[in-house]
């Protein structure tokens, strides 16, 4: 998390609560879409899956820190998720 934007307090375990989302609602969703396991430890966020997929949540991740609305998140998940189906 501080390797994207520096926060202490609780403005940093509000971006960790964004990124879990509601029951891990967040988590889970973005690592559907992106075919990605996510392990949220402490301050640390871990991505586990291939290189294209990474970046993909990652990418995610980072606007959700930076402070953009979960729903948009969720639209742009949605989208590479179709993507990758047309893909594969």
């Amino acid at each position: 998390v501080t390797d994207v934007k520096i926060l202490r307090g609780d403005h940093l375990s509000r971006a960790i609560g964004r990124v879990a989302g509601q029951d891990g609602k967040t988590r889970f969703a973005i690592e559907n879409a992106t075919r990605t396991r996510i392990v949220i430890a402490d301050s640390r966020i871990h991505l586990l899956g291939s290189y294209g997929n990474i970046r993909l949540a990652r990418n995610a991740i980072c606007d959700l820190i930076l402070g953009a609305p979960p729903g948009k998140v969720y639209n742009n998940m949605r989208n590479v998720a179709k993507r990758m189906n047309e893909r594969y």
